[in-house]
């Protein structure tokens, strides 16, 4: 059995928070109802080129495990349909625009009335407050809430994640918030309100670059490929093409100065603590780009394997996935029939399960 087999999903979500955040349900045995626009469906069906099978590969991502009924909310039918369904539904997942749902008739109190043990999630942009009306696109989110400041080659060249990468991190703050509402409710009978944001997400996900300017009163900039406060920690080129170091102690760092023949390095006064370091790091990142240029990358990964300093090339997609084969991390699945990316979670006694493929718009059902 799954973790949550027995739970029913009621996803009114579409595009890529709250999908992702069912996706993760439903490996974990969730029975997640996916409620579909009736002929268009999920906003994603038509985000391609790539496509697979006639469908877009975005879609295709984030709906594994799933149901799907297509049905007009506009409609008697549909609205009856989709009440029918929260009614029984343990959890209620949606991200359309605020009120959406109070006009529908499936806003939280009202279902509440209905199921008062339903875990009801929100997902929006800014908020139900003031921000309710702003839309809330990931490449938006990544502007105003700082993430493009802070990366990119320089300050004056900000530079989105190459990924929707708020969205990702949003649902899984969502999918952590249902299941602590699911806890909750296995000890009170009682259901409640899950409410997350993306721009929230993205701040708390700031992590360190948040806590110098909360702290400290330091407002980060892009540094390209360079850390704040650590050094070595960036692209060094090679013989052949890029490579990485993630030096983040004085150990790895001696062993990394064995491995390019110049121990020398750790008696520097200028390169002795990673403090030094970072003041120096132009003159040490000079030091090492002319060591590593006489060689070419894979032969100096494989040596600082050996050495145990976190250093790599900087692979495409394909040679990705292709390391993490190699280390027997199965990183991929075939689910029905659609190859998938492998859920990372490992669990030994409900292990996750890939029992179907997405499915088609209107598959399990349809209410004009």
């Amino acid at each position: 059995m799954g973790a949550l087999d027995g739970v029913l999903v009621a996803d009114f979500s579409r595009v890529l928070a709250g999908p992702y955040a069912t996706m993760l349900l439903a490996d974990l045995g969730a029975d997640v109802v996916k409620l579909e626009r009736a002929g268009t469906g999920d906003d994603t069906r038509a985000w391609g080129p790539p496509w697979a099978g006639g469908e877009s590969t975005y879609y295709l991502s984030v709906n594994r495990n799933k149901r799907s009924w297509a049905v007009d909310l506009r409609s008697a039918g549909g609205l009856a349909a989709a009440r029918a369904l929260v009614e029984r539904a343990d959890v209620v997942i949606e991200n359309f625009r605020s009120g959406t749902m109070d006009r529908l008739g499936l806003g939280y109190q009202q279902v509440r009335e209905v199921n008062p043990g339903a875990v009801y999630c929100s997902i929006t942009g800014f908020g139900s407050g003031e921000g309710a009306e702003l839309p809330g696109y990931d490449l938006l989110v990544q502007a105003v809430g700082g993430l493009m400041s802070i990366t990119g080659p320089a300050p004056q060249q900000p530079t989105k994640v190459g990924v929707a990468l708020v969205d990702v991190i949003t649902g899984l703050h969502a999918a952590v918030g249902i299941l602590a509402a699911l806890r909750h409710r296995e000890r009170t009978g009682q259901g409640q309100r899950v409410e997350v944001n993306l721009l929230s997400s993205l701040l708390s996900a700031l992590v360190n670059q948040a806590s110098g300017y909360l702290e400290a009163g330091v407002v980060p900039q892009a540094m390209g490929n360079r850390h704040p406060s650590i050094a070595p920690y960036e692209v060094f080129p090679t013989a052949d093409k890029p490579l990485v170091l993630a030096v983040g102690n004085d150990r790895q760092f001696a062993a990394l100065a064995k491995v390019l023949g110049q121990p020398e390095l750790t008696d520097d006064p200028r390169f002795v603590s990673n403090a030094d370091r970072v003041s120096h790091r132009d003159e040490l990142a000079a030091e090492l780009a002319a060591v590593l240029r006489t060689a070419p990358a894979d032969e100096w990964f494989a040596a600082l394997v050996d050495a145990g300093v976190p250093g790599g090339p900087i692979n495409g997609i394909d040679e990705a996935f292709a390391l993490a084969e190699s280390l027997g991390l199965e990183p991929a699945v075939d689910c029905a029939g659609s190859r998938q990316v492998a859920n990372p979670l490992r669990l030994s006694a409900t292990p996750v399960r890939y029992r179907s493929a997405p499915p088609r718009l209107g598959e399990d059902g349809e209410t004009p």
